[in-house]
């Protein structure tokens, strides 16, 4: 019988989309990547991870490696130290399934846990019941709310950016990503009528 998957309330983040995979097989959560290093270079991911660290505690999980220390180390300079929650996983030599040779230091990363000791990990931050629902705004919200499609789009969505804390000069999708991810509908369409000035 498989294990139902534990809810957790903090968002989390985590370096590839494999190492996302193997977590939504254990938890429900907001789980974000970093796309290895980068986040060394993502502006507006990092921007993301800042927004939502006023929020929200962050849960973090890098493979033990040296490229995952980095990571965790470029994360915990960008969000107070009291809004990270670290979590790490053991030194477990070996190679992921979907590789045909190991990593450079033998050691299997957060893709090549045992569910068993994922689920150890999180256990403690599970919650009674599920995280809260993605935020349904769209690409139509936006139009319709004249973030996009417009000659004064541009400067509509900086204001909106700023009313939510995020920088200006975010694109379109970046900033509706950002939007699903640190608020609830109703936030954003309070944000919009701040914004209902902004020629």
């Amino acid at each position: 019988m498989t294990e139902e998957r534990l809810p957790i309330a903090y968002p989390v983040i985590v370096e590839g989309k494999y190492d996302r995979l193997r977590l939504e097989s254990v938890i429900q959560a907001e789980i974000l990547t970093t796309d290895g290093f980068g986040i060394f270079k993502q502006s507006e991911k990092q921007a993301l991870i800042r927004a939502l660290a006023k929020r929200t505690p962050l849960i973090v999980l890098t493979d033990s490696d040296g490229a995952g220390k980095v990571i965790r180390s470029r994360i915990a300079s960008m969000v107070p130290g009291e809004r990270l929650i670290q979590l790490y996983i053991p030194r477990v030599a070996g190679t992921e399934k979907r590789k045909d040779r190991p990593s450079a230091e033998g050691t299997l990363g957060v893709e090549g846990m045992e569910r068993a000791l994922l689920r150890s990990l999180f256990a403690p931050y599970a919650v009674g019941q599920a995280p809260r629902a993605e935020n349904p705004v769209s690409k139509t919200d936006f139009y319709l709310d004249g973030l996009t499609g417009g000659e004064k789009s541009r400067r509509r969505r900086d204001a909106f950016a700023g009313a939510l804390g995020l920088p200006p000069g975010m694109t379109p999708n970046a900033l509706l990503a950002a939007v699903k991810w640190i608020c609830t509908y109703d936030e954003y369409k309070e944000a919009v009528r701040k914004i209902a000035d902004v020629e």
